[in-house]
């Protein structure tokens, strides 16, 4: 039963980095864009996680985890929200742009290519563990049903 519990984990954490990636990937496809739907310059967004938590299943498991001595094994992670980054980005003199204010400034997207690229890299090494956990607890199981034979 743990080892599924175990994939189960494993696998939501698959899914909350490659919404994190895509997120990622959305702000530097979008590194440029000084003209959004909503009006001004594009904001960096990111991923807000929380851990998944499951109902304790009796009044000892209760007990432990309302006197904080529960050793349960974290049960995944989920995407709460997608969180947009409300700092203002840099302004850049370029009176010839239409997007330009009265003063000649562009508002430019608060996107940092260098953070958002490893953000993606640490992303992506966490997509990596997750998916190297899963293939170690499938080889785990095979492994005891063979001790069967």
């Amino acid at each position: 039963m743990g080892l599924f519990l175990g994939i189960d984990a494993s696998a939501s954490g698959l899914t909350a980095e490659r919404l994190r990636m895509d997120v990622i990937a959305n702000n530097i496809a979008n590194a440029n864009t000084t003209r959004t739907e909503g009006g001004g310059a594009y904001h960096r967004r990111f991923v807000v996680f929380e851990p998944r938590t499951r109902e304790p299943r009796s009044f000892e498991e209760t007990l432990k985890r309302a006197v904080g001595l529960s050793n349960q094994a974290g049960e995944g992670v989920r995407a709460i929200s997608i969180m947009e980054d409300t700092t203002q980005g840099p302004m850049v003199y370029d009176p010839g742009h239409p997007d330009a204010n009265a003063e000649g400034y562009v508002e430019k997207p608060n996107v940092n290519i260098i953070t958002e690229m490893v953000d993606m890299i640490t992303a992506q090494r966490a997509y990596e563990a997750n998916s190297t956990a899963i293939t170690a607890a499938k080889t785990m199981a095979t492994k005891t049903l063979e001790i069967g034979k």
